[in-house]
């Protein structure tokens, strides 16, 4: 295999919007143009079936990929054991004939699948030598943000709207960040981290391009737990997009090393009713969404009237022929007590958002019977 085996391939990163390259060495937020940098990899002439072998004799974690990840000294990381989270059958209430695996990341260190790509993004920051990290949050990123700062022994500060749960600022005290309020929503929180310039890292959503890269690990445990044959639909609860976009990425460098075997599948993109920009995007043919006014939901994660890479996730939806549907919050309560009581899994909001869109598309036939569908249950019921 051409370079060492062990090593990170990344190569260089790109512009999303223009091709535009920039070097890894050096911190890396929005590109020229305002849009996203991505992580490229040297993919050619690498032995894809050398590097599955490696892959499956070590540990479960999300850093088993090592090579597909942006990390240079992977031997330095920290790790609290992200990734590596189980794929769990629904028996009892997945509509009939439909065959529904929830992938389970509340068990992730923090509670929630921000944990993956906070650790890359963490740990990205301290090997480009950032003087400290910050995020504006809904909650989950925030106690993601704080813990692996606190394990990298660098200051964090977080940025809250003032109505997260008390417990969330609790524990993000707890890590040892400095925390933030704001009246509003993530937006206005992201204002407040904007007074501050004290050259701590923004680690906001698709504000730098790491966050993306842990996210895309997602993406690869699902081809290795399915033998290399992915699922036909991903549902997927978005706020800003980041595990969409990461997983598409995934498959596409998955199928560059000769890795998968048949189609891709369609990403369903769940919001709510009440804050619901990239599905009105989605509905109207946008290449972007605008800005949601108002957002009036409590489901904290999709609480997102803005996303940084909203065409990317608009993009990797349309490009497998999926969808975005929005849900309404009202039926969250029922389906969380009906999936705890059918099946012995305690759902978040977001979770069960995706199990509400599942039946959804079911009831329309857009979901088949005898079709296999992923839906992603993000975070911890705890952690709301």
């Amino acid at each position: 295999m051409k370079g060492d085996l062990g090593s990170s391939l990344a190569a260089r990163l790109v512009c999303s919007r223009t091709g535009e390259t920039a070097r890894l060495d050096r911190p890396a937020f929005l590109s020229p143009t305002g849009a996203p940098w991505l992580v490229e990899y040297d993919l050619d002439g690498v032995d894809g079936e050398e590097l599955r072998a490696a892959w499956a004799g070590r540990p479960c974690s999300m850093w088993r990929y090592r090579e597909l990840l942006p990390l240079i000294a992977h031997e330095h990381r920290v790790d609290l054991g992200e990734g590596g989270t189980p794929l769990v059958r629904l028996r009892r209430t997945a509509p009939p004939g439909v065959d529904v695996w929830v992938k389970e990341e509340g068990g992730n260190p923090t509670g929630s699948f921000k944990a993956r790509g906070l650790s890359m993004a963490v740990n990205r920051a301290r090997e480009l030598g950032a003087p400290g990290v910050q995020i504006p949050s809904a909650g989950n990123a925030a106690l993601a943000i704080a813990a692996y700062a606190a394990a990298s022994d660098l200051p964090a500060r977080v940025a809250l709207p003032e109505d997260t749960p008390a417990k969330i600022v609790e524990r993000c005290r707890e890590y040892g960040a400095e925390v933030l309020t704001a009246p509003g929503t993530l937006v206005d929180a992201g204002h407040r981290l904007a007074e501050r310039d004290d050259g701590f890292f923004n680690l906001a959503t698709m504000k730098e391009p790491y966050r993306a890269e842990g996210k895309k690990t997602m993406g690869l445990e699902l081809a290795e737990q399915f033998g290399w044959e992915l699922p036909d639909w991903i549902v997927y609860p978005t706020g800003g997009g980041t595990g969409i976009i990461g997983m598409h990425r995934a498959f596409d460098q998955l199928a560059r090393l000769g890795l998968l075997s048949g189609r891709r599948p369609r990403f369903v993109a769940v919001q709510v009713s009440g804050c619901a920009p990239l599905v009105r995007a989605f509905e109207k043919g946008d290449a972007a969404a605008e800005p949601w006014t108002d957002p009036q939901t409590r489901v904290w994660g999709l609480r997102v009237p803005r996303a940084v890479g909203d065409f990317l996730v608009l993009d990797a939806v349309r490009a497998t022929g999926g969808l975005a549907l929005a849900v309404d919050e009202g039926g969250l309560p029922t389906a969380c007590r009906r999936l705890a009581a059918g099946e012995g899994m305690r759902f978040g909001p977001e979770g069960a958002a995706c199990a509400l869109a599942i039946e959804e598309l079911a009831s329309r036939g857009t979901i088949e019977r005898g079709q296999r569908v992923v839906l992603f249950q993000t975070g911890h019921p705890d952690n709301y």
